[in-house]
């Protein structure tokens, strides 16, 4: 809930709802408002979780089919009420852990639409118990309490996780806590868990977590690779990072943290009461993926990458979607609208509204940190690169998505706040060199979605070929229509390739990490090299060498396309560039219907003569 005036709420009943003033939320817009918004955000998150768990139990309760073989989750809510009143702030610990809400979520749908999750029912059901036994571990109490396992493990959330000898996939175990001392056992083993709960020992796995400072500011995070419901979808077995992993992972993060204090000190003084947990994930040679969940406040899964730069950009982009989830939670920002029908630069699939909206605030951030990056230092070339490059994306995807009609008005007005922002970057200067090159992988990036998810009308493309096979200048059409809308099944692969090899030639030393490591790039020809490279002729030689041995390639069509508008513009870079889907639709027809059809380059040079 929302309110104008925080003194509103003064005297508001005990259990009245979470309010965020609209100073607060339009600081949240801008991308600014320090640590006070976002803990309020928690606070709101807190109340949701409480929620879900007790609707979990009241469900569950009600039949022994739903948690049996353990005891009643009544008990586990009993632990907890006992743990709220000995230690409060262990029960808050436990409440506060992002995988607490995606459980809560995962297990609320497993109930509400009847279907069946990755374990049995009484196994999601029964991490409650491990929720409950985890808390009162951290309040030093002394318990007994049945827990689900799973695969041999039993997990402790913010702990770590014990592992039993079990020749079932799905049993019960006990936890104990007697005299400070933990212990976890099954007729088969037992477990001891060491005063220290975050070292390894035989049988217990222990939360690390990585921890940096810089200029009185600190960051802690976990480094959570072992909670069953880390996941974005549904629960994931253990993937323990080995020694020298978890020590990569603690370089890496202090780096981003340096250049985030230095860089965005007014993100940096709010993201760490917004971000507590990572969860690892391998690295992708030349890429930084990174996702987080609307459940799981608090929470990011981050590809491991090297370059504390990119680490830091990913860091940025998810607390953007993590404060944007918890407002989420409080209001409304989209009318129901599941369809798939909009461009989305930084997405190779169309994509529904809340999704692009989430979007345009995450690369809103992104952009922020490589344009305070790319101004410190003028010769960073991909900072200027990056920073060209999603302040366009994001500014037109922002000015499209304004106008949309299932925006309500608390969704128009937080697009209001990020234009505030935004907007003024447009009149950044930016180094050519970089400049272009984020133009030219732009163009390529919406040319290859255009081929790929806009299915041409089926008339203009009739009309073309007739009009090709009786050799006519033009065709008989006053315009060339735009398909209605986008299609979520693509036709065709797009790897993307491009983009990485831009980013190897811009980087440091570029020249020589592009010739040396071109080959290691995902789907990357000999042509994407060399067209990274600057060669254009033998880029534009090497597409059509690929267009003739497979004439529908996404990638080889538009890449001729780039290519060929190195030279300047012509009709069929025009053509290539700005209607991919219809060149290749009419080149299609053409050879199922003739055996001497024409190259794709030549009916986008005459396609191109009427296309603006």
């Amino acid at each position: 809930m929302l309110i104008e005036n925080p003194e509103q709420n003064e005297h508001a009943p005990e259990l009245a709802p979470h309010h965020l003033p609209w100073s607060d939320f339009d600081a949240l817009a801008r991308g600014e408002g320090g640590p006070g918004p976002v803990q309020k955000l928690r606070a709101a998150e807190r109340s949701r979780r409480l929620l879900l768990l007790r609707g979990l139990i009241d469900i569950a309760s009600k039949s022994h089919d739903r948690f049996g073989p353990l005891s009643s989750p009544e008990s586990a809510w009993e632990l907890l009420t006992r743990v709220q009143h000995a230690a409060p702030e262990a029960l808050e610990l436990t409440l506060a852990h992002p995988y607490t809400g995606t459980w809560a979520g995962y297990t609320t749908r497993l109930f509400h639409q009847q279907v069946t999750g990755v374990c049995p029912i009484w196994v999601h059901v029964g991490h409650v118990h491990c929720l409950a036994a985890a808390a009162a571990v951290h309040a030093g109490l002394q318990f007994d309490i049945d827990v689900p396992v799973w695969q041999g493990n039993v997990s402790l959330p913010t702990l770590g996780m014990a592992h039993l000898a079990t020749d079932e996939p799905f049993s019960v175990a006990e936890v104990h806590g007697r005299d400070g001392e933990v212990t976890v056992e099954n007729w088969y083993s037992r477990v001891l868990l060491p005063a220290d709960r975050s070292i390894d020992v035989p049988a217990w796995s222990g939360i690390r977590e990585a921890t940096a400072q810089t200029e009185g500011r600190r960051l802690s995070v976990r480094l959570d690779d072992l909670d069953p419901y880390r996941g974005l979808y549904e629960p994931v077995p253990p993937r323990r990072l080995t020694i020298e992993e978890v020590e990569s992972w603690r370089t890496v993060v202090g780096g981003a943290w340096d250049l985030l204090v230095r860089h965005l000190p007014e993100v940096a003084d709010a993201l760490p009461d917004g971000l507590d947990s990572l969860v690892p994930a391998p690295a992708v040679p030349f890429r930084q993926p990174s996702a987080s969940s609307g459940e799981a406040f608090g929470s990011a899964i981050i590809a491991h990458s090297e370059d504390p730069a990119s680490l830091a950009a990913a860091l940025v982009h998810e607390f953007h979607h993590i404060r944007l989830g918890g407002l989420q939670h409080l209001t409304a920002f989209t009318t129901a609208d599941p369809r798939e029908r909009l461009y989305a630069p930084w997405r190779d699939d169309p994509r529904p509204i809340a999704g692009v909206l989430h979007g345009i605030y995450a690369f809103f951030g992104v952009t922020g940190f490589w344009r305070r990056l790319a101004s410190a230092d003028p010769n960073n070339e991909l900072a200027a690169f990056e920073f060209a490059l999603w302040r366009g994306a994001t500014w037109n995807t922002l000015r499209v998505v304004r106008r949309d009609a299932a925006l309500t008005d608390a969704g128009r007005r937080f697009l209001d706040g990020v234009t505030d922002r935004l907007g003024p970057w447009q009149e950044d200067p930016i180094t050519p060199g970089p400049a272009a090159w984020a133009a030219a992988i732009a163009s390529d990036h919406y040319a290859g979605w255009r081929v790929r998810h806009l299915r041409p009308i089926p008339g203009t493309v009739t009309e073309l070929v007739r009009a090709w096979r009786a050799d006519h200048t033009r065709p008989n059409v006053t315009r060339l229509l735009e398909p209605e809308s986008p299609t979520p099944v693509p036709d065709g692969t797009w790897p993307d390739a491009r983009a990485d090899l831009v980013r190897l030639r811009l980087s440091p030393d570029g020249a020589h990490r592009l010739a040396t490591n071109w080959s290691s790039v995902r789907g990357a020809s000999a042509a994407d090299f060399d067209y990274a490279a600057g060669r254009t002729e033998a880029a534009i030689a090497g597409y059509r060498a690929e267009l003739s041995k497979a004439p529908d390639s996404p990638s080889a069509l538009v890449g001729l396309g780039l290519a060929l508008s190195t030279r300047g513009t012509s009709p069929a870079a025009r053509a290539l560039m700005h209607r991919p889907e219809l060149v290749r639709a009419v080149h299609r027809r053409l050879r199922a219907e003739t055996r001497d059809a024409p190259s794709p380059e030549t009916v986008a040079a005459w396609i191109g003569r009427f296309t603006h």
